[in-house]
């Protein structure tokens, strides 16, 4: 029998994100509550200054670009405190948003725009450059370029999102009609094993429930005008918002809840820790490789971290022994969480007062879901044995956006997602995911899809065939992407061959796709009968090098 969550039912409004957000009738804190700040300028956001922003930009949508009610805007941008606003206004227009990758080159940023079908872009004046570049490709006037952020550009070419207003100065423009369960809020890209992003549709009844759901699975823990001086909790925000970790969890979620969400463009491990001393923050959204630095490196001790009550972990597996170092070193509780893109994106989350008990765990099931683990034959598994999770909720999104057999491969005919994930719960509810079913590798939360990167690789002239698997980097806590390169007859295989590969890659893709993990010369490529890679073959080889690695340094 599938799992019901052990949490109460929640009754979810069937109203779309302005409406969740703005006109609620339930919200606790005021209209002057500080919601964002930027922690390079100290530039800030209220609640209401964020809902007027939003106001002034969809109705300059409509009045300079006519803006319909499904038309795509896309983000390309870091962490910035002017996307909550950007992506509201948008929303109040009818529109969409679909948030790109700021480390994406012209090519990749270019597949996005035209696949989503995007009518205008958002991005900052140092990005300039790539964006003009990706919508020359695809047919987008450079009018439809508009910037966000403190940077203006000098030659007044392209105007600051401020600056799209409704100029006539009337208020005939309305709310767009949204359904709720149907329209889209986000087109999310997630990267798939056929090499290209797919275009994951998440809806506004997606995002709403999901942000209720985090919010029951956070207990009350995160309060508005809790702690100290009663400011309430403030969370450290360096997770990309361009992400669904970063959509729903820090941006929606603090605006719901009142929190106060200290922006970070980027992570630097130095200024995070000098953030929590000076704003004392209480909480942060975390990934391993952070953790891994809290545990390790002697820049931590530099500071005083004793305001943080908890972090969360996701993305990717946490282990026992990262959890306890940082107990050990700090006395910072962390727990972990679970969810992926379509889910949009928080499935699971360990209770504050179980963090220990249950390390390992990616916690308890949030409200409103059931999930089932299934074995290869697709037949529900007991507890404590191992399969694939699959996922039934209204958090579950609508599918693959011009991908009908993505989508149809993605879901059951009775509506469960399958997750490509495997794992187990125990008896007392709590799940565990150990392994995936599908074949991505995870760089810091970041999805590598490996045809991509075959794809790329097997056109370069030192090149005859190539593979590419994701190997455990321990150093970084996290995946990193690996070549394994049949060269072409007569070229030497070796350093100066392998540079060239890694450096012409790097060219080619965004900074999380590059080769970490080296390159690896071999006579041939292990395949099956109908030409499909054996990745496994690989990985059990990467394994034995390891092994015989280790051995040597003994």
């Amino acid at each position: 029998m599938p799992t019901e969550s052990t949490f109460p039912r929640l009754d979810i409004p069937d109203v779309d994100l302005w409406t969740f957000l703005f006109e609620r009738k339930d919200r606790e804190f005021p209209d002057d509550k500080v919601i964002y700040v930027d922690t390079d300028t100290k530039r800030s956001y209220t609640y209401a200054q964020a809902r007027n922003t939003a106001l002034d930009f969809g109705k300059g949508l409509k009045s300079v670009w006519e803006w319909k009610k499904g038309d795509v805007l896309a983000l390309y941008s870091p962490n910035c405190i002017d996307t909550p606003a950007i992506m509201w206004g948008a929303h109040w227009a009818g529109g969409i948003v679909s948030p790109a990758n700021p480390g994406y080159t012209a090519d990749e940023l270019a597949f996005q725009l035209k696949d989503s079908g995007a009518k205008a872009l958002v991005t900052q004046k140092p990005f300039l450059k790539t964006a003009i570049e990706a919508c020359k490709k695809v047919g987008i006037d450079e009018d439809r370029i508009i910037l966000m952020g403190d940077e203006r550009d000098e030659t007044m070419k392209f105007k600051h999102f401020s600056h799209i207003r409704n100029l006539a100065g009337t208020s005939r423009y309305r709310k767009a009609k949204i359904n709720p369960s149907k329209d889209l809020a986000f087109l999310v890209y997630s990267s798939g094993t056929t090499g290209h992003p797919k275009g994951v549709m998440l809806s506004h009844t997606n995002i709403v429930s999901n942000t209720c759901m985090l919010k029951t699975g956070e207990q009350g823990n995160l309060t508005w005008n809790g702690g100290p001086n009663s400011e309430g909790d403030k969370i450290l925000a360096f997770l990309p918002f361009f992400h669904a970790y970063g959509l729903t969890c820090l941006i929606h979620q603090s605006m719901h809840c009142g929190l106060t969400l200290y922006v970070m463009s980027k992570f630097n491990l130095a200024k995070f820790c000098e953030l929590i001393q000076t704003h004392r923050i209480t909480f942060a959204y975390v990934v391993p490789p952070v953790v891994l630095q809290l545990g390790k490196s002697p820049i931590v001790s530099n500071y005083d971290l004793s305001s943080i009550r908890m972090l969360n972990s996701g993305a990717a597996p946490l282990t026992k022994e990262l959890v306890e170092a940082v107990w050990n070193r700090l006395k910072i509780p962390i727990k972990q969480g679970y969810g992926l893109s379509e889910t949009s994106p928080t499935t699971h989350t360990q209770p504050w007062e179980t963090w220990r008990k249950y390390i390992g765990s990616v916690g308890r099931l949030l409200p409103n879901q059931t999930a089932m683990y299934m074995n290869p034959e697709e037949k529900e598994v007991p507890a404590g044995e191992t399969g694939e999770l699959w996922l039934k909720g209204p958090n579950i999104f609508l599918g693959y956006l011009n991908n009908p057999e993505g989508t149809k491969n993605a879901f059951t005919e009775d509506g469960y997602f399958k997750t490509g994930d495997v794992g187990h719960q125990d008896a007392e509810g709590n799940f565990y995911i150990t392994d995936r079913v599908k074949e991505l590798i995870k760089y810091k939360g970041f999805q590598v899809p490996p045809a991509e990167l075959e794809g790329i690789l097997i056109a370069h002239p030192d090149i005859d065939d190539v593979a590419v698997i994701g190997i455990m980097d321990h150093g970084r806590a996290s995946e990193v992407p690996r070549a394994y390169v049949v060269p072409k007859k007569g070229v030497q295989a070796g350093k100066d061959t392998e540079k060239r590969i890694v450096d012409g890659l790097a060219q080619r893709v965004a900074n999380h796709k590059q080769l970490r993990g080296g390159v690896r010369f071999v006579d041939e490529i292990p395949k099956s009968a109908t030409g499909k890679i054996l990745r496994r073959v690989l990985k059990e080889k990467a394994k034995e090098e390891e092994k015989k690695g280790a051995k040597a340094k003994l």
